[in-house]
């Protein structure tokens, strides 16, 4: 069955806010089968908004909206859903409750903007929503349904698996075919192939594996024209076939994979950076549970900062430079020193616009990686603006580590 996704916000069409919703939705509802036939972003106009809804249900059993249900008057996401549906905004006395508790836990102070979001459609079933104060709205017409949730992308993340779940209790399996994803590590392509030759070869019809490799990683993509509990057994299935390379299942970050690869190994990790000015250390801890792993960063941005807190030579400095290989060698073996952590990596160089020259220009990054066995410094150079630079050099040193462990 085919799925559509509308999103509202005058903030997306300016660009003001990146829409991270519709993949998140397209990806967590796939995996139930639903295919999706449209992504719409719209802004908070009313006449956009019913056009939009129009056409997604004309076209897919299921659509789903984000935004325009908050309590300010740019917010006209619930009257328009009314004029839709039909029926009256009502009281509802669970979503006051919840907006009630919201406040308190919070220790803010009621407005009656805020009163108001326990105003909802008398055509639509609430689903409550714990993380913020607008609740999510399930709306039904001539077999399709709309479910609307809010646009904040915590609070869409941390309803989305409950809107799933309803989701696939009243249409059950969104359609024939199941994808499923794996990330594998630690192994050669024609390795894993090996070692899954017999799964290959016991599936049943119209099923597929693909193998999707890059740099540090293969992704595994299953697609499985069965019901979902076959699939499901497939995918364990699979997994112990893998086993034990198997990082997640999904597509993982670099630092998703590094995580996993350290932890195989029992070890630890810091980072010492410089031009990513603590871009590792934050895409490393925005993955929950990592504190069994990382034990911490320093941004020796300044040179004072290497050889004062990190040990690096001073006289190296000065004779190489602090975009070197001899300094990011010294930066790396230092954070491990400091911390106390089992490996490192560590980055120095020239993120832009400014600050470049011929012999190191923007772009140019050092990045060393540390373990108990090794240091390794290599010199790459990175284009793109100095945004790009960041992101480039932060991913590749997080890879550069994973394929040492």
């Amino acid at each position: 069955m085919k799925l559509s996704i509308v999103i509202i916000g005058d903030e997306i069409l300016l660009g003001r806010v990146t829409d991270t919703n519709s993949g998140l939705i397209a990806r967590t509802l796939g995996e139930q089968g639903w295919t999706v036939a449209a992504v719409r972003t719209v802004g908070d106009n009313a006449a956009d908004i019913r056009r939009a809804i129009a056409d997604s249900m004309a076209e897919s059993t299921l659509t789903v909206t984000t935004g325009g249900l908050g309590p300010t008057r740019d917010d006209i996401t619930k009257a328009v859903m009314t004029d839709i549906f039909g029926g009256t905004l009502v009281h509802d006395d669970d979503v006051a409750a919840n907006v009630d508790r919201i406040f308190a836990e919070r220790g803010l102070t009621m407005n009656e903007l805020t009163r108001r979001q326990a105003l909802v459609p008398s055509s639509c079933r609430v689903i409550q929503n714990r993380l913020g104060t607008a609740p999510v709205m399930w709306f039904e017409k001539d077999g399709k349904a709309l479910v609307a949730m809010p646009g904040v992308p915590f609070e869409t993340r941390g309803m989305l698996p409950e809107v799933a779940r309803q989701v696939h209790a009243r249409f059950g399996d969104g359609a024939a075919v199941y994808h499923r994803e794996f990330t594998v590590t630690g192994i050669t392509e024609s390795g894993l192939a090996e070692r899954l030759a017999d799964f290959e070869d016991s599936l049943p019809d119209g099923a597929k594996l693909a193998y999707l490799p890059s740099p540090g990683e293969i992704v595994l993509r299953l697609d499985a024209p069965c019901p979902l509990d076959e699939v499901e057994a497939l995918c364990a299935r699979l997994e112990a076939a893998a086993a034990p390379h198997v990082a997640g299942r999904s597509k993982l970050s670099p630092a998703a994979i590094l995580l996993h690869k350290l932890r195989s190994r029992g070890y630890t990790v810091a980072t010492a950076e410089s031009c990513t000015g603590g871009n590792i250390a934050h895409l490393i801890t925005a993955i929950p549970g990592c504190s069994d792993t990382m034990l911490g960063g320093v941004v020796s941005y300044a040179n004072e900062v290497k050889t004062g807190v990190l040990g690096v030579s001073a006289a190296d400095i000065a004779a190489h430079g602090a975009v070197s290989e001899p300094v990011v060698r010294q930066m790396a073996e230092g954070v491990r020193r400091v911390t106390g952590a089992d490996c490192s990596v560590a980055t120095s160089g020239v993120a832009g616009p400014g600050g470049g020259s011929p012999e190191k220009p923007v772009g140019t990054v050092w990045i060393a990686a540390s373990t108990p066995d090794r240091t390794v410094a290599a010199v790459h150079h990175f284009s793109g603006d100095r945004d790009a630079v960041i992101d480039r050099a932060s991913a590749k040193a997080i890879m550069m580590l994973a394929e040492m462990v």
